[in-house]
């Protein structure tokens, strides 16, 4: 089937006549399903991942996002998770085991970067850090033990970029599974199965879900893969979406490209008056043209998102703080991807137990960029930067 966007958002897997013609898909909130006969019950568990029979491995309302998910990815499926993190860990465990090596990109999302480099080593497992801006420094790390590439790109604070078909041929010559956290861009943005790219991974609760009202994560991939993580780390660590939360999903992508297009709209014209104000030392953005992979971003993505990070032009955090502080339609709040505009300053990470030493500007915030008219949100900064 040709990638018809409007079908896959609004009609793809929804057998409505199946659902007495209900135009919104029923939550199937049931953690079981009967069969009629024994036999029935035994072929029902023999094609568990594709028929329901027990909510933790399927449910009728999920495989809607699924079946969504992997079209708009362009794989052969999907499974749903609780949470990024949780797709990100089944996807990496899936694919390694003791004794083995991992070539990552040096600036992953941070729970990745404590998977990597605090859980996995606990069961002699090696990763090596890389900048993945270059290429070659993929197939310099690779060791006659190494198992898989990992990648993200756009990166979440920085927005280092990974060249998605040099790197999927890389693995491909290699033997190497290639996995890529696609949550900054969406599959609307970019596509990185297109260069060859194997595991495609997203924390829903962003862009995706759209909404700031649920977590989630998604992995799409090949049929042969998501056959092979259902199996084993799906199953047994039971990561898994509640029904309700899958249909908030299927909620949040009916809205995402008109989200996306007018986050991407607004990002340009704030970015605009951002990059003329004395206070702004510094912004990081896929699609700025001052982004030294620009032509990279323009290669692999239809569209800059909605977050970019500044370097505020201070002479210590309280300064930083006094700006924060005085904004008034961007909430100081993590995440991003949702319907409101936020603000993250890198010193809140300061003296955390969970990010004992982020590799962040203390002058740096994050700005995530929401559905509000961009006059208003312009009007913010400049009345936030004059303190």
């Amino acid at each position: 089937m040709d990638f018809d966007l409007s079908y896959i958002l609004n009609h793809l897997g929804e057998d409505r006549e199946d659902y007495l013609n209900s135009v919104a898909p029923p939550i199937f909130q049931t953690a079981m399903f009967a069969s009629p006969t024994v036999e029935a019950m035994r072929l029902m568990i023999q094609n568990e991942q594709h028929q329901p029979f027990y909510t933790r491995g399927n449910n009728p309302t999920t495989n809607i996002l699924r079946q969504k998910m992997a079209a708009l990815e362009g794989t052969e499926d999907a499974l749903v998770f609780a949470s990024g993190s949780a797709a990100i860990a089944a996807a990496v465990m899936a694919n390694v085991q003791a004794g083995e090596h991992i070539v990552a990109v040096q600036k992953p999302y941070s729970w990745t970067k404590k998977l990597l480099s605090t859980l996995l080593p606990r069961f002699g497992v090696e990763v090596t850090y890389i900048d993945g801006t270059e290429p070659a420094n993929y197939e310099k790390a690779i060791q006659p033990n190494t198992k898989i590439l990992f990648l993200e790109s756009p990166n979440s604070w920085t927005y280092e970029q990974q060249d998605l078909e040099v790197v999927g041929k890389i693995a491909k010559a290699h033997n190497l599974v290639s996995i890529i956290d696609n949550s900054y861009a969406t599959p609307l943005f970019q596509q990185p199965a297109k260069y060859g790219i194997d595991i495609m991974t997203h924390s829903a609760t962003k862009y995706i879900a759209g909404h700031s009202d649920t977590v989630a994560g998604v992995l799409c991939a090949s049929k042969e893969m998501t056959d092979k993580i259902f199996r084993g780390e799906f199953m047994t660590l039971g990561g898994i979406i509640s029904p309700f939360n899958a249909w908030l999903l299927l909620r949040g992508l009916r809205t995402l490209e008109v989200r996306l297009e007018r986050v991407s709209q607004t990002t340009a014209k704030v970015i605009e008056f951002l990059e003329n104000h004395p206070r702004i030392e510094k912004i990081w953005y896929p699609y700025h043209a001052q982004n030294p992979q620009f032509e990279l971003a323009q290669k692999q993505m239809k569209q800059g998102a909605g977050m970019f990070t500044i370097a505020i032009k201070a002479q210590d955090i309280a300064e930083v703080e006094a700006v924060c502080n005085a904004l008034k339609r961007f909430l100081l709040a993590v995440s991003w991807g949702a319907y409101e505009s936020l603000a993250f300053p890198a010193c809140t990470l300061y003296g955390s137990p969970n990010y004992p030493s982020p590799d962040l500007g203390w002058n740096w915030v994050r700005i995530c960029i929401g559905l509000e008219a961009p006059e208003v949100l312009i009007a913010d900064f400049q009345q936030a930067l004059a303190h």
